[in-house]
């Protein structure tokens, strides 16, 4: 009787150190994200007319940016957030605005995607969720998620220059 008493024991803490094993080097692992694609410029037509104003919104193509993630199983999901810097020149009536196109492709199973179809308020410094991605029985990991951006305020009200921006996105927990 002490035999296997003894023997489940032992397999019982091996079973246990094993699963704190595993469990660390999940923890360990990390959300990841690459940006890839062009540089939009905007190509705003030129008045011919007194009294006329621009379109006001302009749209880049629906897969201007493609975002590749992963987010580790055990950690659940990752948020996807977005924010612009002045580069080196923007004016504050200017608005540039953020949306997912698509899914991007990915082969986990079990995994989604959420948010981010419609256009948010891309702002100056602070981060805003774009959307997020959630891993269930595998380690998520997408890739050619389409981003399209916009940009508004377009007036003849704000001084003729170059305005350039640069639009930077992070991975984080929830």
């Amino acid at each position: 009787m002490k035999f296997h008493t003894n023997f489940f024991y032992s397999i019982f803490t091996k079973s246990i150190f094993i699963i704190l094993l595993i469990l660390s080097l999940a923890l360990k692992s990390q959300r990841t994200i690459t940006v890839g694609g062009t540089n939009w410029t905007v190509t705003i037509p030129s008045i011919t007319e007194a009294g006329s104003n621009y379109a006001g919104t302009y749209e880049s193509a629906t897969n201007q940016i493609l975002i590749g993630a992963s987010v580790p199983l055990l950690l659940g999901n990752g948020k996807v957030s977005v924010h612009y810097q002045a580069n080196p020149t923007w004016n504050s009536n200017l608005v540039l605005s953020a949306r997912r196109t698509g899914n991007g492709t990915t082969a986990c199973v079990g995994c989604s995607i959420t948010g981010g179809t419609t256009y948010i308020t891309v702002p100056l410094a602070t981060d805003v969720e774009l959307f997020r991605i959630t891993a269930v029985l595998a380690l998520a990991s997408y890739s050619n998620i389409p981003v399209q951006l916009q940009l508004s305020g377009v007036s003849v009200a704000i001084p003729a220059a170059t305005y350039n921006s640069l639009v930077v996105f992070t991975i984080a927990a929830p």
